[in-house]
């Protein structure tokens, strides 16, 4: 009904904005009610984005060889968290917390 690209732009957006609920959480005071608003809109955006990006990939799977594509295309996707993922630490300790991930949140832009 609605087409594959208007959800995988939703779940990117929700994904980006959630990064900001957690620069918020960074700078608030603690509230363990917005700790779990915070956590619930993350698992919540995480897997909306998630199965939103499954579905898109299947559809550019071969039937011939879906098990192959899927598994080839499943891999790629997660790849840049993992090889990204390493760095994280240094710009947490050179700029804190609330930078990191309004930066994170920022490069959700050109999703």
């Amino acid at each position: 009904r609605y087409g594959i690209m208007r959800p995988l732009l939703l779940g990117a957006v929700m994904v980006a904005m959630t990064n900001l609920l957690f620069a918020l959480l960074a700078v608030a005071v603690p509230d363990i009610r917005l700790l779990m608003l915070v956590i619930s809109a993350d698992n919540l955006s995480g897997g909306l984005a998630a199965s939103v990006f499954i579905a898109y990939l299947s559809s550019l799977t071969n039937t011939a060889y879906t098990a192959t594509q899927y598994a080839l295309f499943s891999s790629m996707m997660t790849l840049p968290a993992k090889l990204l993922g390493g760095f994280s630490g240094v710009i947490v300790d050179g700029y804190g917390y609330p930078w990191f991930f309004i930066y994170a949140s920022a490069s959700g832009i050109p999703a």
